[in-house]
């Protein structure tokens, strides 16, 4: 069944989904906004199972199969707090006829709803997640730990697969391209990266080589040391707002700006 929601506003994005009776929407905690009073909320710290997010019964497994289900929940948790995610989800279901849920992102920005066929899963950025069908499985992708470290970003990514919708939310305006359509590769800024399908080779580039050029654009050209590289046929969402940019944007406001006019690895970074 799929989800009916329609995304609302503009500079702040929300999304208003309408749920069928006995349908079920989750989110990661902190995205809720708002609900009708006949649609439940519940937390739980396990992520859906992909056959309509309930729990999966003990059947005849007994202790054994009590004790899989919480071992495999202590992973899931392990995992979302290794990649600095929410530990819990929050699970929302109409009851008695069809109900209302309201969900945004933190940033000032975009959402988009991807829809899931079972065919390739998605991949977003750290916190890109907003809600989800309880047919479509939230999981976390490492991405390779010498890639990831050189990157700063994108070690961590988000991953969602089934069947259904997902929300996600970025900052600023999206921009949807094709790599394919670009020769197969693009290079962006490490924080642009809002999401991609599979299929789509995601990797971190050195600016430059250790010589003269590549000195100057680290230190002086704002982007780091690193580039993203999404290569392949397949879509990409990329955002026009770094979190880093508005962090520093914010910082410079309020006068606590320390990093000059030199920016890269001179930047002040958040957190």
């Amino acid at each position: 069944m799929t989800l009916q929601q329609d995304i609302v506003g503009n500079a702040m994005q929300m999304a208003v989904v309408n749920l069928h009776p006995g349908q079920t929407v989750y989110c990661e905690a902190g995205k809720f906004l708002f609900k009708t009073t006949n649609v439940t909320m519940e937390t739980r710290l396990s992520g859906p199972s992909g056959s309509g997010g309930q729990q999966q019964s003990g059947g005849g497994g007994g202790m054994g199969s009590m004790l899989r289900q919480a071992m495999g929940t202590a992973m899931q948790v392990g995992q979302r707090m290794l990649a600095g995610e929410s530990l819990a989800f929050q699970y929302f279901t109409a009851q008695g006829g069809e109900g209302t849920v309201g969900f945004a992102g933190v940033l000032p920005g975009e959402m988009r709803a991807l829809e899931l066929d079972g065919t390739r899963a998605w991949f977003a950025e750290k916190d890109a997640f907003v809600a989800a069908e309880s047919t479509v499985e939230f999981g976390i992708a490492f991405q390779g730990g010498r890639t990831g470290m050189s990157g700063g970003e994108g070690f961590v990514l988000e991953k969602f697969t089934g069947h259904g919708t997902v929300i996600i939310a970025g900052a600023g305006n999206f921009i949807d391209l094709n790599p394919a359509d670009f020769g197969g590769r693009i290079e962006v800024d490490t924080g642009c990266v809002v999401a991609f399908e599979e299929g789509i080779q995601y990797g971190v580039q050195r600016v430059g080589g250790l010589n003269r050029q590549g000195i100057m654009n680290a230190v002086f050209g704002g982007e780091g040391l690193s580039l993203a590289t999404l290569e392949g046929n397949g879509r990409v969402i990329l955002q026009s707002l770094t979190i880093e940019s508005l962090a520093n944007a914010l910082k410079k406001a309020q006068g606590g700006d320390k990093q000059g006019p030199t920016g890269g690895l001179f930047s002040t970074h958040a957190g």
